[in-house]
């Protein structure tokens, strides 16, 4: 059927999760241009809950979500998405004005304690003197959760169309017409999950760009022979130049926390990112390492104002951004999902992200 309701355009986290809520209001078609859904920066996540990443414009999403994520309805997904991990926030002298910036900015909202750090990370180098543990934090089975959505979606209808790319589209009397390889779509509303595609496919339909910018993260695993604890929490510079955490038994997932700007694209490492993370690993811990098990890179998307991007835009009628979630596009899932669908129908927004506040991400403050 090529006149559904809704096109969502992206199958990663973003737009399965939208699609799957509105799937029980509308007829909802995904088209994802490659083989698979969620090749991108759905599949190359790190895969952690934390309330504070992201910052305070995000964490009311990220809050939000974590009860829907540690207690999914049992239709959706038999067992939680979440296991405990915590994260320490580490610092060296002079990053005072740095941690204490932190605690003031989630004071009251998350809650965070400073600590010695030496007292919970064996072999942490000396110098690393200051600490904040955000005990909330967890993984994310991130690949479980993506497929949940994508169930859903199809259980209720909805259907996920593999390696259709739109290529064009336009506006025309009761709403789009969008052209694929695969022959034309028409459909009332047009929804751009795409990701790092995100403006790229504004601008196919017409629509002016609001600046989303794809960044490239370079993710490395090492083999870490005398790791001291698999349960070790989740380690953050500070200074936002690492963060690690245990993979396994003998395996840390490690990035130097680069943000490169990249043209949309298959995202892979670069050499001189893979050293500079493994440097500033040794810098922080004594660890042998035993070598490198992996390296990947994946792109995330920001706004300029680093706000997830949602809503109607004002210049395009039936066009809805869905975009722009940097690296945080998986722990706010649940809750962005909602609002979405909200603001797409015109319902009252659930209880359950009931202290959310959707004028911070509407797409207007760019226009």
């Amino acid at each position: 059927m090529n006149h559904p309701d809704i096109v969502i355009i992206g199958g990663g986290m973003a737009g399965a999760s939208l699609g799957a809520e509105l799937a029980a209001h509308a007829h909802v078609v995904v088209l994802e241009m490659e083989d698979r859904a969620g090749y991108h920066a759905t599949g190359r996540s790190v895969a952690f809950w934390e309330e504070t990443y992201g910052g305070p414009v995000v964490q009311p999403l990220t809050t939000a979500s974590g009860p829907m994520l540690s207690a999914p309805d049992p239709e959706f997904h038999d067992g939680s998405f979440l296991s405990p991990r915590g994260t320490l926030h580490i610092g060296r002298p002079g990053d005072e004005p740095l941690r204490d910036g932190f605690l003031t900015a989630f004071a009251g909202r998350v809650d965070l304690q400073p600590v010695d750090p030496a007292t919970l990370v064996p072999g942490l180098r000396p110098g690393w003197t200051l600490g904040v543990m955000e005990a909330s934090c967890q993984d994310i089975d991130v690949a479980a959760l993506h497929q949940s959505y994508l169930r859903k979606l199809k259980r209720l209808g909805g259907e996920v169309r593999l390696a259709t790319r739109l290529e064009a589209a336009r506006r025309e009397e009761g709403g789009w017409r969008i052209e694929t390889r695969d022959g034309a779509i028409h459909c009332g509303l047009l929804v751009n999950a795409a990701g790092a595609w995100a403006d790229d496919v504004a601008m196919a339909c017409g629509v002016a760009p609001v600046g989303i910018v794809p960044l490239r993260r370079t993710v490395v695993q090492i083999d870490v022979p005398d790791l001291p604890s698999p349960d070790l929490p989740l380690i953050m510079d500070m200074q936002a130049r690492f963060y690690f955490k245990p993979e396994g038994r003998n395996r840390i997932w490690l990035t130097p926390h680069d943000e490169e700007p990249s043209p949309p694209c298959d995202a892979a490492p670069e050499e001189l990112a893979v050293a500079e993370a493994v440097a500033r690993f040794e810098e922080a811990v004594d660890w042998r390492i035993g070598g490198i098990a992996h390296k990947w890179a994946g792109l995330r998307s920001f706004a300029p104002d680093r706000a997830p991007v949602y809503g109607f835009d004002p210049t395009a009628p039936g066009f809805f951004w869905f975009a722009g979630q940097g690296g945080f596009g998986i722990q706010t899932a649940p809750a962005a999902a909602l609002l979405g669908a909200a603001m797409i129908t015109g319902a009252t927004p659930p209880a359950t992200i009931a202290s959310v506040d959707s004028r911070a991400y509407c797409p207007d403050r760019f226009r």
